[in-house]
């Protein structure tokens, strides 16, 4: 659909039949919640949602990763200090104790705006009928099994499989 400003837009008359997937390929404390919050919202609308993790994201779905994810600071320009608008200089990222501090910083966070953690965010989504996935590639190279992940994983799939379930879905990467 064309808008009367030109761009292009997709056209959503109702919700019914509407799918979301969203592929989860990193999988720092950061950028878990953008998946985890879409998801939930989508899921929580009644639309069909799938989050499909592959590579790096895989941590956030592993039992002995999801309780502890990290930020860190070095090579993120975003950083800030505190709530300031003063960039983190990259050299003070480095300095051993930042990422685990940045960590406990940003949880704290997320904790005060009653956001939950990443395992129950997992179980939230799954129990409202979302569906977790796992990257059959990258769990063969990574030498995993469904048993390393958490209970809400439904299973590990290819991208053939993968696919077939996001037909005619909007698809989201992080």
């Amino acid at each position: 659909m064309t808008t009367s400003e030109g761009f292009i837009a997709p056209k959503f008359d109702d919700d019914a039949g509407r799918k979301l997937a969203i592929i989860c390929s990193k999988g720092t404390l950061d950028m878990a919640y953008p998946g985890l919050i879409m998801g939930n919202g989508a899921v929580q609308e009644g639309i069909e949602t799938h989050l499909f993790y592959t590579f790096w994201g895989l941590d956030i779905i592993r039992k002995k990763t999801v309780d502890k994810l990290s930020l860190t600071p070095v090579g993120n320009t975003a950083m800030r200090i505190g709530s300031t608008s003063l960039a983190m200089p990259q050299l003070l990222s480095a300095l051993p104790g930042m990422s685990s501090m940045a960590s406990w910083m940003m949880r704290g966070k997320i904790k005060g705006l009653s956001v939950p953690p990443v395992r129950e965010f997992l179980t939230q989504i799954a129990d409202a009928g979302g569906h977790l996935w796992a990257c059959r590639m990258t769990v063969d190279m990574m030498k995993l099994t469904k048993d390393d992940f958490v209970d809400e994983v439904e299973d590990i799939i290819n991208v053939s499989e993968f696919l077939d379930l996001s037909r005619g879905a909007q698809i989201i990467f992080v």
